[in-house]
């Protein structure tokens, strides 16, 4: 075979293979003879571009015009059958304290006090039924899921969340008393939630002591915030702890991720790097940091932790700006809520100076635009994965279904939404260099893109 042959049949099976490009269609005689060809127009599947205060306020405000009417505030029944009202969600679960803490960050980042009412209006609701129904309890045997999980809750799940929210609107509503709500939520994280035999919070399921990565953001927010509300040293004190008690364990240095789940009794684990478990372990260290005191002694242990993490977390991000839902596999699906979250924590570490704003405002403003793409004109979010347990094979992970009532994507977004705002009103450069450069030429329809031979190639 000669050479012409050889390297004909090459590139022919190179393209086969997807690697040998073709002129972009339409051109075909651009080269770098007669072309600025890195000003060629990229083809982004979600839109690269610099966004502003209106158009992330706009995607919040679709947000909240759907929650306001999906998350009514009634009581249905009477008797026996008094209930909560259901919307399309849950007023009190670990997804919606989430979601209070993105309507209060949003009402920050706008000065919109539509999403403080949200909130204050909606715990203050829970707080004066939460009195009603403890007596219905008693008295006729009501059962409401949603009041039951408030008044007696039985994991994590009903607890941590919901408590942070709470104390975070107290400071807001201070003539709303919510302190009986709170009391009882932390007495039954500090007091009820089944531990380790060094403390550290675990379940019983799927085998015993397991560890879960989700409980770092059930609980520990919540005792942070405790900290930050009583001023007892011993809260801040337990959050640091707890964080690195199930960083010892679940965070594997290598790839700066955090596995999934942790079983004691396992010599080895499998360390599925599942998305938004990571995200609520980012949370975690993000929320901690905001109310740990500058000169506690731990506290630069825990912002070298959230620095690492990020590292990892960013070198796992995809082309489109998303995050997969096992982030070390590129052929598991991408997911939004873990997106937001990553978006939020990276953009917030910016705003409060935790990381250099060059190498990771990119970042944060690529994500933002992937989670953007997943905002309905209805304010649903898209592509968010339904609640997910701790699982031992790679199939559960990739075939967990998404869904737009999956509540897991309204408080993330809401989150990421509001610090990219304020990261844009506080840092340049936001975007890669060249990304920006594009950006501006197609917002000005005089600026085409010609070649040395004169020709117009956009």
């Amino acid at each position: 075979m000669n050479k012409i042959s050889f390297w004909t049949g090459a590139c022919l099976m190179s393209f086969a293979l997807g690697s040998c490009q073709q002129p972009p269609k339409g051109h075909p005689e651009l080269n770098d003879s007669n072309t600025a060809l890195h000003l060629l127009v990229p083809q982004h599947v979600i839109p690269y571009k610099e966004w502003n205060k209106e158009e992330i306020k706009a995607s919040l405000d679709q947000i909240l015009s759907y929650l306001e009417t999906a998350t009514p505030m009634r009581v249905a029944g009477s008797g026996r059958t008094t209930r909560l009202e259901h919307g399309d969600f849950r007023l009190a679960s670990y997804e919606w304290g989430v979601t209070y803490s993105g309507m209060l960050k949003a009402a920050q980042a706008t000065g919109d006090v539509r999403y403080i009412r949200y909130v204050t209006d909606r715990l203050s609701f829970l707080a004066r039924e939460a009195l009603r129904f403890k007596q219905l309890m008693k008295d006729q045997g009501v059962i409401d899921k949603q009041m039951k999980q408030l008044l007696h809750p039985e994991a994590l799940d009903d607890a941590g969340s919901m408590c942070a929210a709470f104390i975070k609107a107290r400071r807001l509503a201070p003539e709303v008393d919510f302190s009986s709500i709170i009391s009882n939520y932390m007495q039954f994280i500090e007091h009820k939630e089944h531990r380790l035999s060094d403390g550290t919070f675990a379940r019983m399921r799927p085998q015993a002591n397991t560890l879960w990565l989700d409980d770092m953001y059930m609980a520990i927010p919540a005792i942070a915030q405790m900290g930050s509300l009583t001023g007892e040293n011993r809260y801040f004190d337990e959050a640091v702890k707890q964080i690195r008690q199930f960083s010892n364990r679940m965070f594997v240095p290598e790839k700066k991720l955090y596995m999934h789940g942790w079983v004691e009794e396992a010599d080895t684990h499998t360390a599925f790097h599942w998305g938004r478990a990571n995200g609520w372990a980012l949370l975690t260290l993000t929320e901690v940091l905001d109310v740990l005191p500058a000169g506690h002694p731990d506290r630069n242990e825990v912002l070298q932790q959230y620095r690492e993490h990020v590292k990892g977390i960013a070198s796992c991000q995809s082309s489109e700006g998303f995050w997969h839902q096992l982030l070390d596999r590129n052929d598991s699906y991408l997911e939004t809520s873990a997106t937001a979250i990553f978006v939020y924590c990276i953009a917030h570490g910016i705003n409060q100076g935790w990381l250099n704003p060059i190498s990771y405002g990119p970042v944060a403003q690529l994500g933002w635009s992937a989670v953007a793409s997943c905002i309905s004109e209805k304010g649903q979010v898209k592509g968010t994965c339904v609640g997910t347990g701790m699982a031992f094979d790679p199939a559960y992970y990739y075939y967990r279904p998404v869904n737009v009532y999956a509540a897991h994507g309204y408080g993330p977004t809401l989150l990421a939404g509001s610090e990219i705002i304020m990261m844009l009103q506080n840092f340049y450069p936001r975007m890669n260099d060249s990304a920006v450069q594009y950006y501006r030429s197609q917002q000005k329809a005089a600026t085409p893109i010609f070649g040395v031979d004169g020709k117009e190639y956009r």
